[in-house]
């Protein structure tokens, strides 16, 4: 397969706005943007338009998050390459300039997962570095599997962008509290179709949660960070614990 050198950026979106703006002003740069929305009621559309990105539509209908919408939305992309970034993830001008040199010469190498910064109360977490996220890859038969925190199938190699290089790392922002109580019950809903089956004992509802934020705030070290990492250990930890209640209920017919 004979492979071009542009790169589209893809962006999914739903009542984006906040911080749309600022993500597309890091990708205005690349070949091509487009912004796959699933019938945004804010302004997010008027702001993709504004930054002339190519915009496509995806049905919301009862989906819980933006998988659904990824394999039309890389499919809608015009280039050989694709570069996925979310709605609140800044592209590195960095990470512009070594894809575009790794495309030039990408030899048998189809894919590459990308460093990812996560940021809590404004606060960068080391803790949750690198968060690898396989965001860039070669459209043509490329699929991304229906459920929330999943990774594209890619057809061919893949690699790794070095940990060592934070400076290539996307920016995660965070969102405010309310937000994320909201991404909670949707994702958690996604979480129990993906996991179907699962059985859910006692001490897995006590001890999972647990391990969880034990891991972040003592074993990673998020305890270093004040409120921010004592807020990121717990968050996680109640991820968890909705999962596995909801599994649960599931699994007595409730």
């Amino acid at each position: 397969m004979s492979l071009r050198n542009n790169i589209s950026v893809v962006i999914n979106t739903y009542n984006a706005e906040k911080y749309l703006a600022k993500v597309l002003e890091t990708a205005k740069s690349f070949d091509e943007v487009v912004v796959c929305d699933m019938e945004s009621t804010d302004s997010t559309v008027d702001i993709a338009k504004q930054y002339g990105c190519k915009v496509v539509t995806f049905p919301k209908l009862n989906h819980k998050s933006a998988e659904p919408a990824r394999t039309f939305a890389i499919q809608s992309a015009s280039s050989d390459w694709v570069l996925v970034a979310d709605a609140d993830e800044l592209i590195p001008q960095a990470l512009h300039d070594y894809l575009y040199e790794f495309v030039s010469n990408p030899g048998d190498v189809r894919g590459l997962y990308i460093p990812r910064k996560n940021y809590t109360m404004g606060v960068f977490l080391p803790s949750s570095y690198p968060d690898y996220q396989l965001r860039f890859f070669v459209k043509e038969g490329t699929e991304w599997p229906p459920y929330v925190h999943t990774f594209p199938v890619v057809q061919g190699k893949l690699e790794h962008i070095p940990e060592s290089r934070k400076d290539l790392a996307f920016d995660h922002l965070d969102d405010s509290t309310r937000a994320t109580i909201v991404r909670l019950n949707n994702y958690t809903d996604n979480e129990v179709e993906k996991r179907a089956g699962k059985h859910v004992t006692l001490f897995s509802m006590v001890f999972s949660p647990m391990m969880r934020f034990v891991k972040l705030y003592f074993l990673k070290g998020g305890f270093m960070y004040g409120i921010a990492g004592f807020v990121q250990a717990q968050r996680s930890a109640i991820y968890k614990f909705t999962v596995l209640c909801k599994l649960y209920e599931k699994q007595i017919g409730m």
